[in-house]
């Protein structure tokens, strides 16, 4: 049984329209807070939000029967602030737990004392959130926010587009400490089936990896000798060499004992299928990660980029090439989130770039915003997302392009370039790396949310709870010039 919200007020609770927020802080929670007790308060939007958070629920479930599930609108609140304030569920659970405004936000009441959250009933819950439901609710945000800020109804909006690097929660990758990893893992995987099963195939497991740990530290430590004396690198680069000989050797060994492990428990034995597949993958893993080290190491062989893997736990992290001064490599999963700010700041839609570059997602992610924004009339970019094919569609579909070109312009692309409309645009494009700090700031630098589908939620999180912040601040200063007002007619 899971309700969207509570109706039934308890002894104690304030409603939640009635929840006093200091209008002069500073913080960004009060001002989160403020967008979304906007939301709450407006009757029409509130029921538009919560017919989405109802979808969580799946369609065979019945929500009057079976044990109470945490309130969706709760999940909502808790997502959102966890990303806002760039926390991590420790620090959501103490704040939930202890927050006088958060908790009054949430439908607690002062007699609700006792009514505190676990660790992983946050995670579990928060967890419930898709990036399409989180879309949904952005969107009805965005306009609720044009509404607010001044916006006329039939007002076109001029966008700005750019994208930007997530990190993903993943150690620096060399191709030795992944095949530690993977072997690691492997052994703790069969000595947890072999322990299940009553086998002894595994018993040293832990001295095991402290075994193999030993191996990878002095392959790590090795480093090519930068003397001039040819005979001391010959003799360093012999000792590298065979360091990792040995590091293979036992490697192998393990990966040979763990597929004798698959063999002897056998494929009938339903017992820790999830368990050996996932030991398999392991096993994957480290045959890949040997096969690299010895090509690069033992034959010399220059690795292609394609081929290689930097992290076992997040596949989909990729290694980018960002070219920016002081920062020439970036490591994130999916490598970059593409987003389409207005100029009030708000954030229309935003696209997690699948192993995709600025030039190929132009297009698409114009189409996608003009669907839920169909006066979105503008768009600025940079010269990453420029190919004349995206010149030629775009021009379909905006009334007002500004794409610099890249390379050398004929005289008509010059003459576009230097038209007063496109100059006065493009001086005005860097504003959304304003809003690109934004995010970063507020939990979006680095992803701890492990798969590709926590990074898609984690990144939607980020920017919902950033309108909401941008919509609460508004509210926030127009109180306050009320406040400042009857402050002033007092005094006089």
């Amino acid at each position: 049984m899971r309700k969207v919200f509570e109706p039934q007020m308890t002894f104690g609770q304030t409603p939640i329209d009635q929840i006093k927020i200091d209008m002069r802080a500073r913080d960004e929670i009060p001002k989160l807070l403020l967008g979304l007790q906007h939301i709450f308060c407006h009757k029409t939007l509130r029921q538009k939000v919560f017919e989405i958070l109802e979808t969580i629920v799946p369609e065979d479930v019945n929500s009057k029967n079976g044990r109470p599930g945490m309130d969706l609108w709760k999940i909502l609140v808790m997502g959102t602030v966890r990303l806002n304030c760039n926390w991590d569920y420790d620090k959501l659970q103490e704040i939930v737990n202890n927050h006088k405004t958060i908790r009054q936000m949430l439908g607690h009441g002062l007699m609700d004392d006792d009514d505190m959250y676990a660790l992983q009933t946050l995670k579990d819950n928060v967890q419930l959130l898709t990036p399409e439901i989180l879309d949904e609710i952005n969107t009805l945000v965005v306009k609720e926010g044009h509404k607010l800020l001044g916006k006329k109804k039939d007002q076109a909006l001029m966008g700005k587009c750019d994208s930007f690097v997530v990190e993903t929660d993943v150690h620096y990758p060399t191709d030795i400490n992944l095949l530690f990893d993977a072997i690691r893992k492997t052994i703790q995987s069969a000595a947890v089936i072999c322990q299940s099963l009553g086998m002894s195939m595994w018993r040293q497991s832990e001295y095991n990896i402290r075994t193999f740990k030993k191996l990878f530290r002095q392959a790590q430590r090795l480093k090519h000798s930068t003397s001039k004396d040819e005979q001391k690198k010959t003799k360093r680069a012999q000792l590298i060499v065979e360091t990792h000989r040995l590091y293979i050797k036992a490697a192998e060994q393990f990966i040979q004992k763990a597929n004798l492990t698959i063999e002897t428990i056998g494929s009938s034995n339903p017992i820790g299928v999830a368990q050996i597949k996932e030991l398999i993958e392991y096993i994957d893993h480290a045959i890949l990660q040997v096969d690299l080290i010895q090509r690069r190491v033992i034959q010399g062989e220059k690795i292609p980029h394609a081929e290689k893997v930097f992290s076992i736990f997040e596949p989909h992290t990729e290694w980018i090439s960002k070219g920016k001064a002081g920062v020439p490599q970036e490591l994130g999963p999916h490598l970059r989130v593409c987003i389409v700010e207005d100029k009030y700041g708000l954030i229309l839609h935003h696209q997690v770039m699948e192993k995709e570059t600025d030039d190929k997602v132009t297009v698409p992610i114009i189409n996608a915003a003009q669907n839920k924004f169909n006066n979105l009339r503008g768009c600025s970019f940079d010269k990453g997302f420029y190919s004349p094919a995206n010149k030629k569609e775009l021009k379909g579909m905006l009334d007002i392009l500004v794409l610099p070109k890249k390379g050398k312009r004929n005289k008509t692309e010059l003459e576009e370039e230097t038209a007063d409309v496109f100059i006065q645009h493009r001086k005005k494009h860097s504003a959304v790396e304003s809003a690109i700090n934004g995010l970063e700031n507020h939990g979006l630098d680095r992803c701890p949310d492990s798969g590709i589908l926590g990074f898609k939620r984690y990144v939607s999180l980020s920017i919902l709870a950033r309108n909401l912040q941008i919509i609460g601040h508004h509210i926030q200063q127009k109180e306050l010039k009320k406040l400042q007002r009857t402050e002033r007619r007092k005094a006089s």
